[in-house]
């Protein structure tokens, strides 16, 4: 099969969709089938990249640009040639193949939904409403879906009104076989990287700063947590560094609490750090997957999340779930709950930390790459067969 995977360009802020891209390019080159990537170049964008008109020019680079040079390639490309948009953030390029052999990866529509003001939290400006119905416009032009759970074909059903049978689910694979490691080897590592690492663990989050990671929700369980025990766990939060309103919430916590940020640690450091943890915190408000949940189940480490799909779906019956925090919710009430669960977790004697362990590392099998990849592969043979059947 002949495959052209649509990817974000180079120059985009986007993290994990060339993660993406890069997995599914080398799962289909394994497995035999001719894989091309097409995306813009910065030619604009190399310009102006500095300047307030960086975001501009890259729009040009995408949306005038990348167009007619797609137009010129389709000329010389076979008529059973796939296309495959790795993201339905790229629907404006979908009218472009939605003549030929197609399908759009769906992740999740929290940008969409926010402009639709279905998430009171995150309001979206006129500039982003109107790029966001430019979008749809776009993918729901597109003939087949694959989304990443439930809950997101849920989405793409309801807030852009595409029929549920053109759109399949397939769970994501994780890009990076997590697995547990022993405490010594957690801590070899974890030194090694320069990390304050000790025996005791220590309570993990990890993730982002948008605006749905929730982490001065986080943070307050922390501090609740903190407040009730005399020799607190560190909480260590993998991501970016906190931002003026979580250095004000983390000011919050008692003296004998502490906190610490990483950011940028590989993944085998990653990996250290959810096998030596004792518990993960990672009750979002929204998610499109939820990464960290099955990462840290893959490594044997307890989860606290939310009860709202898609972390149910990902966490299923070995993650413990707090209500979502919405707006208007009494805060502290929300994270004395937290603590209290977390306290929970802590307190579980070893034979049953143990059985938990196997149980999530059991759980986590089922979210594996080449699993997925050969899911993918399954619907698109059937796409292709579908054309050639009469």
């Amino acid at each position: 099969m002949r495959i052209i995977l649509f990817c974000h360009p180079d120059f985009s802020n986007s993290k994990s969709m060339p993660l993406f891209a890069k997995m599914l390019e080398a799962g289909f080159v394994a497995r035999g089938h001719l894989v091309e990537r097409w995306s813009p170049q910065a030619l604009v964008y190399k310009w102006f990249r500095r300047s307030s008109l960086a975001k501009w020019a890259g729009y040009i680079d995408q949306y005038f640009i990348f167009p007619f040079q797609v137009r010129s390639k389709l000329r010389s490309i076979s008529a059973d040639t796939l296309f495959v948009f790795c993201d339905q953030a790229l629907g404006p390029w979908i009218p472009l193949v939605e003549q030929r052999l197609h399908v759009v990866h769906v992740h999740d529509l929290l940008a969409l939904r926010s402009a639709l003001g279905d998430i009171p939290e995150n309001t979206t400006s006129f500039s982003g409403r109107v790029y966001q119905r430019y979008i749809r416009r776009g993918f729901t032009r597109a003939k087949h879906f694959i989304a990443i759970s439930q809950k997101t074909r849920a989405d793409l059903c309801t807030f852009a009104g595409v029929e549920g049978a053109r759109c399949t689910v397939v769970y994501n694979g994780l890009n990076f076989p997590y697995t547990r490691v022993s405490n010594p080897v957690a801590l070899a590592v974890l030194r090694q990287a320069g990390l304050p690492a000790s025996g005791e663990g220590m309570v993990l989050h990890v993730g982002g700063a948008q605006w749905y990671k929730n982490l001065a929700g986080i943070i307050n369980i922390y501090s609740h947590y903190a407040s009730s025990v005399p020799k607190p766990l560190a909480l260590w939060c993998i991501g970016p560094p906190p931002t003026a309103v979580i250095q004000r919430a983390i000011k919050k916590i008692p003296a004998n609490g502490e906190v610490y940020f990483f950011n940028k640690i590989s993944c085998d450091v990653l990996q250290a750090a959810y096998s030596l943890a004792s518990a993960t915190l990672f009750p979002s408000l929204e998610e499109g997957f939820g990464w960290p949940i099955i990462e840290s189940l893959a490594c044997g480490c307890p989860v606290i999340t939310t009860a709202l799909a898609p972390m149910t779906e990902v966490g299923g019956q070995l993650a413990t779930y707090l209500p979502r925090l919405m707006l208007g919710d009494d805060a502290d009430l929300w994270a004395a709950q937290g603590a209290e669960s977390l306290q929970g977790l802590l307190a579980r004697g070893m034979d049953e930390r143990q059985q938990y362990e196997e149980a999530a590392q059991k759980w986590a099998t089922q979210f594996n790459a080449d699993r997925a990849i050969e899911a993918y592969l399954l619907v698109y043979r059937r796409i292709v067969e579908e054309v050639r059947s009469p």
